[in-house]
């Protein structure tokens, strides 16, 4: 009687103890889900960024030259006149691909938080043994 009792309570904290991993799982998935898609966003935004900086020093090297060449020709005004339109549409590429980086960055940081309590929630829920923890009032 008292080997099969032995037996029993042995299983059920071999039971319990297999239990727990599995049910603590489901924070560190919610923490890495989150971190991943928050890479991914930041990654997607440097992109952007990257290629908009790039676009723009291609456009006002290309206008520089322009300007250049009028210069060599004795046209200032129009040399200057080009040397302002490569430096306004640069700087507009470059606030364009700030604002989008920094968009993508605050949503990748949101969706994060918002795992990160999911998880938080449902490692508060259960405790140490993997047992619920029952609220009053609900």
């Amino acid at each position: 009687m008292k080997v099969k009792k032995a037996i029993v309570i042995g299983l059920s904290i071999l039971a319990l103890g297999s239990a727990v991993p599995a049910m603590a799982d489901h924070h560190e998935y919610f923490d890495k889900l989150g971190d991943r898609i928050d890479a991914r966003l930041d990654a997607k935004g440097d992109r952007i960024n990257e290629r908009l900086d790039r676009r723009g020093d291609r456009i006002n090297d290309r206008l520089d030259a322009l300007s250049a060449k009028a210069r060599a020709e004795g046209k200032t005004k129009l040399a200057d006149r080009l040397d302002r339109r490569g430096d306004l549409i640069e700087a507009r590429l470059d606030k364009r691909g700030d604002r989008i980086e920094r968009h993508l960055d605050n949503r990748g940081d949101r969706i994060e938080r918002r795992l990160d309590h999911r998880g938080d929630r449902i490692d508060r829920r259960l405790d140490r043994v993997g047992h619920h923890h029952y609220r009053r009032g609900r």
